[in-house]
């Protein structure tokens, strides 16, 4: 993999960026205080704007590494205002494999706009950074992260019974991926 850091990506719609200083509050408000975004997340609902100021602290310390890619998701009508989440959770260097979580405010659900994200991230990952596989997983209660994988091409690999946990406890994982020689 060639890694090359958090660039600005942008879409039709879409800025990706990285986070900022300033960005706390409306993280907190569109979607990190909210326990319906965060009911499948494998973190927890924030309590206050200063637990999202303290975590994007140390996000901010983690762009000086050339192998992070994490990106606030910003709605272009929305001025600079992040929306969203998109990131690669983890990575595996020796077989070439990224893979990423996602979360976008309940005000924005079921408009494209993550599928939109994610596909941007792909694209970049598979072009830019040279990553083999890019791979996602969901809850299968949560049946719309699922949806956004397979409208990216993703496909489906299969569910590992009890092999994740999330904030409704331990729970099955619906695993997608997509291999640069698919695309």
């Amino acid at each position: 993999m060639k890694h090359c850091g958090t660039p600005r990506i942008e879409t039709y719609r879409l800025i990706l960026r990285r986070y900022e200083i300033d960005d706390a509050a409306a993280m907190y408000k569109n979607w990190a205080s909210d326990s319906e975004v965060t009911k499948y997340l494998m973190w927890q609902t924030h309590s206050s704007k200063a637990v999202s100021q303290s975590i994007i602290n140390e996000w901010l310390k983690e762009y000086s590494n050339d192998n992070y890619y994490h990106w606030a998701i910003v709605l272009k009508e929305n001025g600079n205002e992040p929306i969203g989440d998109i990131a690669v959770v983890h990575m595996n260097e020796e077989v070439s494999m990224m893979h990423i979580g996602y979360c976008i405010g309940k005000t924005w659900w079921h408009q494209g706009i993550t599928s939109e994200a994610l596909k941007a991230v792909m694209d970049f990952l598979f072009d830019i950074v040279d990553v083999n596989r890019i791979e996602s997983r969901h809850d299968p209660r949560n049946p719309n992260s699922g949806g956004v994988m397979k409208k990216c091409g993703m496909k489906y690999e299969g569910t590992l019974r009890s092999s994740n946990w999330n904030n409704q406890g331990i729970c099955d994982a619906c695993y997608y991926a997509l291999l640069k020689s698919e695309r």
